[in-house]
């Protein structure tokens, strides 16, 4: 099932990118979509930055097939991996998210461009769920939670710049 949003920011993609990169930035993105426990690691390695989450999110508001299958919490681990940026702070990346004991996951493409007065960063991934038969079932089961996250994360990130003018 492709994932596709793109989150709009008044801000210029050094200074979005500058966010994303930002520990404090990724922990209130964790505890915004309702993680029971979470984490966050970012390198930065040969132009190259690494923005790891793990977080543990209920499962209460799925549907109770997909409960049985996964159990009351889905261990989540989000990698963000992006390229160095151009000069108008341009950068391209890939993003996999991992649910521990589950088989469904997403990969994915990032980018982050100068778009009029501000910038754009957007998500187009592969949301895939490998059980026969019922697969197409946990994929539409999933996705309303990865695009509310995307959603969050847009509202948090537009706060936070906000904030920062």
């Amino acid at each position: 099932m492709k994932i596709s949003a793109s989150l709009n920011y008044a801000a210029t993609p050094h200074e979005v990118f500058a966010m994303l990169a930002d520990e404090i930035f990724q922990n209130r993105k964790c505890i915004a979509t309702g993680a029971l426990s979470h984490s966050v690691s970012i390198s930065a390695k040969d132009e190259r930055t690494v923005i790891v989450s793990t977080r543990d999110l209920p499962t209460a508001d799925f549907p109770s097939f997909v409960q049985s299958l996964v159990g009351a919490t889905l261990a989540i681990t989000e990698t963000q991996d992006w390229g160095p940026a151009d000069a108008q702070g341009a950068r391209q990346g890939v993003i996999t998210v991992d649910i521990a004991g589950a088989p469904i996951d997403l990969d994915g493409a990032l980018s982050l461009a100068p778009n009029g007065h501000g910038s754009v960063q957007t998500v187009q991934g592969d949301l895939r769920a490998r059980i026969p038969l019922i697969g197409g079932k946990i994929e539409q089961a999933a996705a309303p939670a990865i695009e509310s996250a995307i959603n969050v994360e847009r509202e948090i990130g537009q706060a936070w710049l906000a904030t920062r003018e």
